[in-house]
């Protein structure tokens, strides 16, 4: 799964970027800095991994991961090829959910390409040009869809026209295509279309290391961030993204002893790579033995088969049943003997939809 950073130039976005990745994204007081999109790969920070992996004495702990894009900045006219404009909206095109860094700091020695701080402007200007684009996209579509809309034989092409007639109308209204209420039948419609507009979105307002604290969720930006992506059904999380480069670049020790003193228990960034996961409708069931503990990425709602069939396909078609227990109860059992004696281990067949943090045997016949 791939998550695109996105921002204005100069807002903190590839600064976050190297924090998030250690990549080393050249981050410069000008425009465009970030020309070709940097790309890593980050684990997903989870507890459990370490504490199964101590029980079982494994030699390796393999985490899930989520890959993070560093996109090209923006400006206006992107949607027309300004700037760096087709780059931009070819880059976002292909990640599945948008991690959108908001200035949200006052610092005169880094220059704003509007000259002044103003989050929500920012915000629009680039949602707009994710709008102007898939306007341009619903457009073509529907003409290539009228002739058979309109003859009546193909009554499929009729109702993929009549919905995007609707979600053309409301693109206009310069709203995004992800605040378009849809039903089932039209959610498929609106997948194919491949909107920019359309995809999930996590507001990073971007703060100063002197606004952090235990009041910086109140600080006036940052209410405005979250006003705004309340009315468009995003979330946001304050993130200071120059504190969490200082702290990527700490020893575990020293980085442990940094947020103590500022009572916090995580990063930023693992809150930021948390909530990234949980946008995406992802979960982890867990592996654990000797050899390895791993966390498997699935989506949520899946079914023990196919949740198989990620380790190997063989796994998926001969499935036969899964053996699952919870996380905790292996933990508080010592181990998979001690469970199956406390009769704590389910037999779970073909329709059985995994949970998050399920650690799971399968049994299979090739």
């Amino acid at each position: 799964m791939k998550l695109g950073v996105v921002g204005l130039p100069n807002v903190g976005k590839s600064t976050l970027f190297n924090a998030i990745t250690h990549a080393g994204a050249e981050a410069a007081n000008y425009p465009f800095c970030t020309i070709e999109p940097n790309v890593g790969v980050v684990a997903v920070p989870d507890e459990r991994l370490e504490k199964l992996a101590s029980l079982y004495q494994s030699k390796k702990v393999t985490p899930a991961v989520i890959e993070f894009v560093d996109i090209a900045g923006l400006v206006k006219g992107a949607s027309r090829g300004e700037g760096l404009g087709n780059k931009f909206l070819s880059h976002i095109r292909e990640v599945d959910a948008i991690v959108h860094v908001v200035r949200c700091f006052e610092n005169e020695n880094i220059t704003h390409v509007e000259n002044c701080v103003d989050p929500v402007r920012d915000i629009e200007t680039i949602n707009l040009e994710l709008i102007l684009s898939d306007i341009e996209a619903v457009q073509k579509k529907m003409d290539r869809t009228k002739s058979a809309a309109r003859g009546g034989a193909d009554k499929n092409a009729a109702i993929e026209y009549a919905f995007m007639e609707k979600l053309l109308a409301h693109l206009e209204k310069e709203q995004p295509a992800n605040t378009y209420p849809v039903t089932d039948e039209e959610k498929v419609v609106l997948d194919n279309l491949f909107l920019l507009s359309a995809k999930p979105v996590i507001y990073c307002a971007n703060i100063s290391e002197a606004e952090m604290g235990p009041d910086e969720d109140n600080l006036p930006n940052v209410l405005k961030v979250k006003d705004y992506a309340k009315k468009h059904q995003a979330e946001t999380l304050v993130i200071c993204a120059k504190t969490e480069e200082e702290l990527s670049q700490m020893e575990e020790e020293d980085r442990a002893m940094f947020l103590e003193e500022f009572g916090l228990t995580e990063s930023g960034l693992d809150k930021l790579i948390k909530a990234s996961y949980s946008l995406l409708g992802l979960i982890s069931y867990l592996t654990a033995g000797e050899k390895e503990t791993r966390a498997w990425t699935i989506t949520r709602g899946t079914k023990a088969p196919q949740a198989a069939g990620k380790i190997h396909t063989d796994f998926e078609k001969g499935f036969i049943r899964a053996e699952v227990v919870e996380w905790q109860i292996l933990l508080e059992c010592g181990g998979l003997a001690g469970a199956r004696e406390k009769g704590k281990v389910r037999s779970e067949g073909k329709e059985y939809v995994m949970k998050d943090g399920d650690v799971v045997l399968f049994r299979f016949n090739v």
